[in-house]
């Protein structure tokens, strides 16, 4: 599976949950970081809302956090973000059919 089949396939798998996480106003503290890490462990996919009153742009925050957690920024849409742990990320981008 290309990387681009395997971006279908989390795309096609996070529309069936929602938001689990939002960065707000007090932007991204360490906190976040260490639940985003709970969270990629349980869940493998996380859904993050950048609420509007954040002072800083969702690219950059997908970014901070995909940096921070060793994690990959599957898609940002307007003010949403899909994150995946970079073993469920490796596992369907190598997978052959």
């Amino acid at each position: 599976m290309s990387e681009k089949e395997a971006k279908k396939e989390i795309m096609r798998r996070s529309h069936e949950i929602n938001a689990t996480m939002h960065v707000g106003k007090e932007g991204l503290k360490e906190s976040v970081f260490e639940e985003l890490n709970i969270q990629l462990k349980a869940h493998r996919i996380v859904k993050i809302k950048v609420l509007p009153s954040s002072e800083s742009e969702t690219k950059d925050i997908a970014d901070a956090l995909s940096k921070a957690t060793n994690s990959v920024i599957v898609d940002t849409r307007g003010s949403v973000v899909i994150l995946t742990d970079k073993r469920t990320w490796d596992s369907l981008s190598q997978k052959k059919f």
